[in-house]
């Protein structure tokens, strides 16, 4: 098939979902097993009748986190460095609609907000942005990426969606991935929630991580919103074929997942489907089961009792002391947040319960001299 986009079209999540809701505990054991492998084997993971196998499944699944990392786990923070948003989401606090005061960045204030995560003791970014092409998109970029490069030994991204040759000359300006959630693989759900503006655009949102896979981008990061819509389960299943059809189709990246659940926020929404710290555990876990090499993330979104659990178990990346809001590290200030995180403890702290664990925290992903240039 030319692209994931037709592959996606000759599946049924209709039938998926009612396969997933069925699958028995013996198929859950072959999962486990060995037996069946693949998006089959997830499949079986994912569903109601895993829930009872967790403990089976997070034992395995850490034993395949310590094979593959080791005894360590990424820290990152988030930049942002704008809240400027042309799209209407129903689930966004940036969301063009909600009455906040906007604010972008401009260089002086990037400095002090790249010296107050420094002094943290971070040195991987992922600068986060509203989806604003005409104030927040190239030109902004290019402005002000190559400075923030130069003080980050890791820089991703995780703004509005861009075109191939966009994605390849920030590649060239030091980007080293790009985050690009779905939020919901469900076309009409997707249609519900995305009102106005460019990420109404449901194909040209699935398309991207073909678009940096063919840039030559290191990292591609997929996620679903958890909760948007109405069956979690098959949202997390489609991912995971997202995943699988890259994987095959550009293999020189690597790929990151993660499963944020709805915050609160200006003008959030009740979820659709609920999805609790046990079920986001097992999905995690069903994850690194189908996927050994691929990078699990886990935000500030969540507890820190159940960070500190998960993290251990399965998790490779983690954020912490995250401030949702432009300028929010250097002012401190949550009147601009995008969500309100749940674990506020300093990063410090976070790395102390995590080294109780024997996890080494890393702070830096790599020097220079290994290989990538110190533009």
């Amino acid at each position: 098939m030319a692209d994931f986009a037709d592959y996606w079209q000759s599946l049924d999540q209709n039938e998926l979902r009612l396969r997933i809701d069925s699958q028995t505990p013996a198929q859950v054991g072959r999962a486990l097993s060995g037996e069946i492998q693949g998006t089959a084997a997830l499949m079986a993971l994912l569903s109601p009748a895993a829930e009872s196998f967790l403990e089976q499944m997070a034992a395995r699944a850490q034993q395949l986190t310590r094979q593959r990392f080791g005894h360590t786990v990424n820290f990152f923070a988030p930049l942002y460095l704008s809240n400027l948003c042309a799209n209407e989401c129903t689930y966004c606090g940036f969301s063009m609609g909600n009455r906040i005061r906007r604010k972008t960045l401009d260089s002086k204030e990037i400095s002090l907000e790249c010296q107050a995560i420094r002094k943290l003791g971070f040195n991987q970014l992922l600068l986060v942005t509203g989806e604003h092409q005409n104030k927040v998109g190239m030109e902004y970029f290019r402005s002000h990426l190559p400075g923030i490069r130069q003080q980050f030994s890791s820089l991703m991204m995780e703004v509005q969606p861009l075109q191939e040759d966009e994605y390849r000359e920030l590649r060239g300006l030091g980007l080293d991935g790009v985050l690009v959630y779905q939020e919901t693989y469900h076309t009409s759900c997707y249609a519900t929630h995305h009102l106005r503006g460019n990420k109404q655009d449901f194909f040209f949102r699935l398309q991207t991580p073909e678009r940096l896979g063919r840039a030559g981008v290191d990292r591609i990061g997929l996620g679903v919103l958890a909760g948007l819509s109405g069956h979690w389960r098959t949202d997390c299943l489609m991912m995971g074929e997202h995943l699988n059809w890259l994987q095959k189709h550009y293999w020189q990246s690597r790929y990151s997942v993660a499963f944020p659940r709805l915050r609160p926020c200006a003008g959030g929404i009740t979820p659709a489907s609920l999805m609790n710290e046990r079920q986001l555990l097992q999905t995690m876990c069903a994850f690194r089961l189908f996927s050994p090499p691929t990078d699990i993330s886990l935000s500030t979104r969540e507890s820190p009792k159940f960070r500190d659990h998960a993290i251990p178990i399965v998790v490779t990346t983690a954020s912490a002391f995250s401030k949702t809001a432009p300028g929010g590290y250097a002012e401190s200030s949550g009147a601009l947040e995008q969500f309100s995180p749940d674990d506020h403890r300093r990063p410090e702290v976070v790395a102390a319960a995590l080294q109780k664990t024997g996890l080494q925290p890393v702070w830096k992903d790599w020097e220079p001299y290994f290989g990538r240039n110190n533009l």
